[in-house]
């Protein structure tokens, strides 16, 4: 092994500390151009008289900028060590930005994960070794600034006691990994522990993941009341495979996927539009589902009420109830031919009272277990 070598693990710390540019501040070049870099390592104290290839003695500089230092003598050691300060200071002050909402830390973020995504599945994931490897210093770069925007704004990740439920222990998880990322790999050494979390991308809107929905009707109900208020909601689908709601985010229309779990806890935490679950969203869709899939039009009375529809010209409202009884539906107060459709089906006709049906009847109600729907939507014509 040559004397000249140079640990991994400090190469890979002096790619995240120059941010991609001369450390000299005056120069400032970017080291990475086209599909190659100009990145040369000069040693503060000359290696023929130390052997020191320890990080606190290099430092990333351009060819122009390292030529006038070991051969013009244009900087001293101590100018080139106060620049290791100076870019330190510089990466803090730029990057350790406290912001006041979540769509300005999106907006910081998500150029970063977007050039580490492209690079990752261009050059990675198509085993092009030689590009990647010029090219991974710039996802230490990014991950450095990644880690210093999310540290800071921590208050701005929806939480929950629950980790699978957390969008903050992801982020914690993604950190971990940048730590890992950032430590040493060989190419002896390809394998890591903690792999980038995908719910990463999903947060900040990137690339979506596919989970279960989110139980709560009530939640989406909220958010929709919210983003009308300012005037940024556009439309809403269910009743399909992935259902979704279009929205307006950073001036553009957004689709998010309701089933995307991470994207949709952090906007329901950003709107405040956690509420407990009365009716559950994949029982209402799944219903939502059946009359669309047997060709029949419905439609929301209001966007801000997903549980009633008119269907054949009828309102029907959906329920979610272990047994519906009386002083429920005399709660709900429903008008005349309108008809109740109770989504809890786990104890099959026990879901609706006897005493509910008498009064349903009283009422001129309908009332429906899930298999009494289905029947019903089926002779619909």
């Amino acid at each position: 092994m040559s004397g000249r070598y140079i640990d991994e693990n400090v190469k890979r710390r002096l790619y995240a500390e120059s941010m991609g540019y001369c450390m000299n501040p005056n120069c400032r070049c970017n080291l990475f151009a086209g599909t190659g870099d100009i990145i040369e390592k000069a040693h503060i104290d000359p290696y023929c008289k130390t052997a020191d290839n320890s990080f606190e003695n290099l430092v990333l500089l351009c060819p122009n900028c390292h030529t006038n230092f070991d051969k013009n003598n244009a900087f001293t050691p101590q100018e080139i060590l106060s620049w290791k300060k100076t870019r330190q200071e510089e990466l803090k002050n730029f990057f350790e930005k406290k912001f006041t909402t979540f769509e300005e830390l999106e907006a910081a973020v998500v150029p970063l994960l977007m050039e580490n995504k492209t690079i990752y599945e261009n050059y990675y994931k198509k085993n092009n070794k030689k590009l990647w490897d010029k090219f991974e210093p710039v996802i230490l770069i990014n991950n450095r600034k990644l880690k210093l925007l999310l540290k800071t704004n921590l208050n701005l990740i929806q939480k929950q006691q629950e980790e699978w439920y957390s969008n903050l222990a992801s982020i914690h998880l993604f950190m971990a990994h940048i730590e890992e990322f950032e430590a040493t790999r060989g190419d002896d050494e390809k394998n890591r522990e903690i792999l980038f979390p995908v719910e990463i991308n999903s947060i900040f809107g990137v690339v979506p993941v596919e989970e279960s929905l989110i139980p709560s009707t009530e939640c989406l109900e909220l958010l929709i009341k919210k983003l009308k208020e300012q005037e940024k909601f556009v439309a809403i689908e269910m009743g399909v495979e992935h259902p979704c709601i279009l929205m307006v985010e950073n001036n553009k229309t957004v689709q998010v996927f309701l089933d995307d779990a991470p994207r949709l806890r952090q906007i329901y935490y950003n709107y405040k539009c956690f509420k407990k679950t009365n009716v559950r969203l994949e029982s209402l869709n799944f219903a939502l589902k059946y009359i669309r899939n047997k060709k029949v039009p419905f439609k929301f009375i209001n966007d801000e009420n997903l549980r009633e529809i008119s269907i054949n010209h009828i309102k029907m409202i959906f329920v979610y109830e272990y047994c519906l009884g009386q002083v429920k539906l005399m709660e709900m107060l429903p008008k005349e031919d309108t008809v109740i459709v109770n989504l809890h089906n786990w104890n099959g006709e026990s879901c609706i009272s006897r005493q509910a049906y008498e009064r349903a009847e009283k009422m001129n109600v309908k009332l429906l277990t899930m298999d009494a729907f289905y029947e019903y939507v089926q002779e619909i014509k």
